[in-house]
């Protein structure tokens, strides 16, 4: 199907986004299988027809991969794009993987008071939310369950990803604003993509024509 110059690598984030991305890849002719059911310690697999290889990895790495040519291309949220802030193109969204990314706390919180203390898994996205409205924070970073700092009096809001909203409910928080919408994007690097333009552009007309 694809006119072929050299392997390329393509990098998935770990989890549901790389179940959903092997999909929409299998649709246009990308083999998957060898990745989708493994029980292996392999960590590349490969689509000889196409000459591609496949890795999985944390879905916060996948753009460092990609923007230092470990990976031609990859697929990441654009929660992670935004607090990443790698140097590479962002060329397909793939509509799924949806969420976004919001500030909540208790009901009636003051956003704008400065001094405000947030925490979150998502420092860069943060800080520049606050700073392009004039609030000084106080930042508290953390890795896991986020919704629990304004709840035992760790932080004044948090800056999460939200989805249903539904651990937010049951917890007694709401979203105060929501900060932007994300979903999972196709991802290239620089170079990559003036050596093999015409294969990637290939992939990524191939998936717009199954969207």
């Amino acid at each position: 199907m694809y006119d072929v110059d050299k392997t390329l690598t393509i990098a998935l984030p770990k989890g549901r986004l790389a179940e959903q991305a092997m999909e929409r890849l299998a649709a246009i002719g990308l083999n998957c299988q060898e990745l989708s059911s493994n029980n292996s310690r392999k960590l590349i697999f490969e689509d000889r027809n196409n000459q591609l290889k496949i890795f999985l990895a944390k879905p916060s790495d996948v753009p460092t991969y990609v923007e230092y040519g470990a990976a031609d291309i990859g697929v990441a949220g654009r929660d992670t794009l935004l607090e990443e802030k790698r140097d590479l193109y962002e060329v397909y969204d793939f509509g799924f993987g949806e969420c976004s990314l919001a500030v909540a706390g208790l009901p009636f919180t003051d956003i704008y008071k400065n001094g405000l203390r947030v925490a979150t898994k998502y420092p860069t996205v943060a800080a520049d939310f606050f700073e392009n409205r004039g609030v000084t924070i106080e930042l508290i970073k953390l890795s896991g369950s986020i919704e629990l700092a304004p709840i035992v009096g760790l932080s004044d809001v948090i800056v999460d990803i939200v989805e249903t909203g539904s651990t937010l409910n049951e917890n007694g928080l709401v979203v105060l604003n929501q900060i932007c919408p994300c979903t999972a994007r196709l991802i290239v690097n620089r170079v990559s993509m003036k050596l093999e333009h015409e294969r990637i552009s290939q992939i990524i007309r191939a998936l717009k024509a199954n969207n």
